[in-house]
């Protein structure tokens, strides 16, 4: 499986695959870039097709926290690991604890946190074998609703940019995935009066969203023919493809979920149908915010989400620089992130 000539591959630093056959890990930890600080990113647990699925996703999650970290201004590097998930061998303590062994080895090079398929109470367990660990559950806890709270402040910035509107009440909001992140950003979508249309693969999370917000369910694959003002997608990445994004009907899509985009070419094409995308590594970065603040001493929740608040005028700001340069907004963030990582 070749690494350095991977589409992925992006002047990663440091690429370490661990094992362990007494727990059954099989774990890829990509380092991509420490000139703001250390590395930091979540620990993804999921069931890949295969190794090169696995480290596909793993390079550009950690590419995609380099510039989080750099757009939302914290001093850190970016980083991610991932879980090769067993369908034989169920998640357990003794896993998580051997990914902490893994990570300890980097020496502080990498800080793990929480993600997909992972909680506080696994963050626990790789807290037993190393100090470079954070989204313990006695510190900020899960980031998710920190997350949440940035995704919904973005998308005023971004209905504010393309819709000239002030508030979200009486918009159509069409959610995709309904996990930590995508259940909390209904909550505040609904209480500001916004219409919701949701899917998730999990049956139990429509129905909570139907029941909590009053929600409309829809079909998986449907999701993307709603007529909706924002298209939120907060499930996995890579839903913006040659399939999808010649149906969307939004005018704003907007949402969590990491590498959105399949490839460049579809943030020119959504400019191109003059939907505005929120470049997600900028609206999303609520979550590493959170993080930040538990690490760096006494955590305080107003604080913190006054920080996470300033993401809607980061992306104003995008927004802002796309326009006066010409170029989609994804190009135009990377701009802005590559000229401050320069700068460090």
């Amino acid at each position: 499986m070749p690494v350095f000539e991977a589409d992925a591959f992006d002047r990663h630093e440091q690429i370490v695959f661990a094992a362990d056959p007494d727990t059954g890990l099989k774990a890829i930890i990509a380092i991509h870039d420490t000139r703001r600080g250390p590395a930091l990113g979540g620990c993804r647990y999921w069931y890949y097709d295969d190794e090169r699925a696995a480290l596909t996703d793993v390079l550009r999650l950690s590419r995609g926290m380099t510039y989080k970290a750099t757009m939302a201004g914290l001093p850190y590097g970016g980083g991610k690991s991932v879980i090769l998930a067993d369908p034989a061998r169920p998640k357990t303590p003794e896993l998580m604890r051997a990914l902490g062994r893994a990570v300890d080895r980097l020496s502080g090079r990498y800080v793990v946190a929480e993600d997909v398929g992972t909680s506080p109470a696994d963050m626990a367990e790789v807290r037993r074998e190393t100090a470079h660990v954070a989204g313990l559950a006695e510190g900020g806890g899960d980031p998710s609703p920190a997350t949440a709270y940035g995704v919904w402040r973005g998308i005023h910035a971004a209905v504010n940019h393309r819709l000239r509107r002030n508030a979200l009440e009486g918009l159509t909001v069409a959610v995709q995935g309904l996990g930590h992140v995508g259940y909390h950003l209904c909550r505040h979508l609904h209480q500001e009066g916004a219409r919701l249309y949701v899917t998730d693969i999990r049956r139990s999370g429509v129905e909570r969203a139907v029941r909590d917000f009053g929600a409309i369910a829809v079909d998986a694959d449907a999701i993307y023919d709603v007529d909706a003002d924002v298209f939120a997608p907060c499930a996995l990445g890579a839903v913006i493809n040659d399939n999808t994004a010649g149906r969307l009907r939004a005018s704003v899509v907007a949402g969590s979920a990491n590498n959105q985009l399949a490839a460049p070419r579809h943030g020119a094409l959504l400019a191109d149908r003059a939907i505005l995308y929120a470049p997600d590594y900028v609206i999303n970065a609520g979550g590493l915010i959170n993080v930040h603040h538990e690490r760096s001493g006494a955590y305080d929740r107003d604080t913190t989400y006054a920080h996470v608040a300033g993401i809607e005028r980061t992306l104003a700001d995008v927004f802002a620089r796309a326009a006066r340069d010409g170029v989609p907004t994804d190009v135009a963030a990377d701009r802005m992130a590559e000229e401050r990582l320069k700068a460090a």
